[in-house]
């Protein structure tokens, strides 16, 4: 899928699991200065991440999408069958991640839609995401249509942190703008 300013969304393949590693650790450690724990984030390895993303690329109930310029991989997107117990929701959006200088430009919006397409083509079509309380992103799935669902604590490092989910009860409207 082509998009504005020679950028292509596109299914995750092997091959990727190394540049995703990096915008994974890259983005997890601008992002998230300031909300997760210094100690957490110089934990972050690419090395780490790269045999995780190995493991999720090649499963098949995991879908993987990519944000691609012609400088290399700038973001990507992940999602499949909702692993939590909110049983209103059948898919799940597990991860999204742009690198810091191409976020605020839609990218992020496009990777979700692709991920809620692929999951309504599969019959999930009711999306949960899971995202850290004070993380700016909250707004951006607000924008989206989505409403605050449920709440957790989870522990990062030394602290423990809020997490909100957000939700769609019915994906068809995310699926149309995709």
């Amino acid at each position: 899928m082509n998009i504005s300013d020679g950028l292509t969304i596109r299914r995750a393949v092997h091959a990727d699991a190394r540049a995703i590693a990096r915008v994974h650790v890259d983005s997890w450690q601008t992002t998230y200065r300031g909300i997760v724990p210094e100690d957490y984030l110089k934990t972050l390895t690419y090395e780490e991440r790269e045999k995780k993303w190995d493991r999720v690329i090649t499963d098949p109930s995991n879908h993987t999408f990519l944000a691609e310029a012609a400088s290399g991989i700038i973001g990507f997107a992940n999602g499949g069958r909702n692993r939590g117990d909110e049983s209103d929701f059948a898919g799940e959006l597990y991860a999204i991640y742009l690198l810091q200088t191409h976020q605020q430009q839609g990218l992020g919006r496009r990777l979700t839609l692709t991920i809620a397409k692929e999951l309504h083509q599969e019959g999930m079509r009711s999306m949960i995401v899971w995202v850290l309380r004070n993380n700016p992103a909250c707004e951006f799935y607000r924008k989206l249509g989505g409403k605050q669902v449920a709440s957790k604590l989870i522990v990062l490092g030394s602290a423990t942190l809020e997490e909100v989910a957000y939700g769609w009860l019915d994906t068809g409207e995310l699926v149309r703008g995709a």
